[in-house]
């Protein structure tokens, strides 16, 4: 979804009858989103991953993995509804404990510059030949599911689903469960 930016100042969120006022900030000369930080508001967090962990239920599925860091709440709340054990974290860079790390090299529109997601060695061993779903808060042009795809790839696990609290925009068209659309504003 498209909106003409008219100088609006917040854009006004609900996610069935949950809502939020969503800051809009300018990302570019001709680009505006709807700035939607789940980190630290514990009702939003807890209302999603209701909502989705009712629609991920439908799937069969042996682990969540998502990027960090503002998903990483969404992704224990999602865990504790589904009554799993374990998520797995793809960090932004290798750590000390890491063995064997897997990393590629991911671009966000809401990132200034290239990162890096890193799965660690462990959890490659984790998930090998186990089928997962891919989790994050927002899904603009899809650039970090398509980056977590290539670190399962090289992992033989499957990726059975996506998921994700909101749909930014018009440009990702893979499958994704979502709750609800989030517009872009363009001049």
């Amino acid at each position: 979804m498209v909106i003409k930016y008219t100088g609006q100042t917040h854009y006004d969120l609900e996610i069935s009858g949950f809502h939020r006022k969503l800051p809009i900030v300018q990302i570019n000369d001709n680009l505006w989103i709807a700035s939607f930080v789940m980190l630290g508001d514990v009702n939003l967090i807890n209302f999603c991953a209701g909502a989705l962990a009712t629609k991920l239920a439908k799937l069969e599925f042996d682990y969540l993995v998502g990027p960090e860091a503002k998903v990483i709440p969404l992704l224990q709340a999602l865990g504790t509804f589904l009554g799993l054990s374990r998520y797995i974290i793809c960090r932004k860079n290798v750590k000390a404990y890491m063995e064997n790390p897997v990393t590629l090299e991911v671009e966000s529109i809401t990132t200034k510059g290239k990162q890096n997601l890193v799965l660690n060695g462990m959890d490659v061993e984790l998930i090998k030949g186990k089928k997962v779903v891919l989790i994050d808060d927002v899904v603009s042009t899809g650039g970090t599911f398509e980056t977590l795809e290539e670190l399962i790839d090289k992992t033989d696990a499957e990726v059975v689903g996506r998921a994700a609290v909101l749909k930014e925009g018009d440009s990702y068209n893979k499958d994704l469960i979502y709750l609800q659309d989030l517009p872009v504003f363009i001049k």
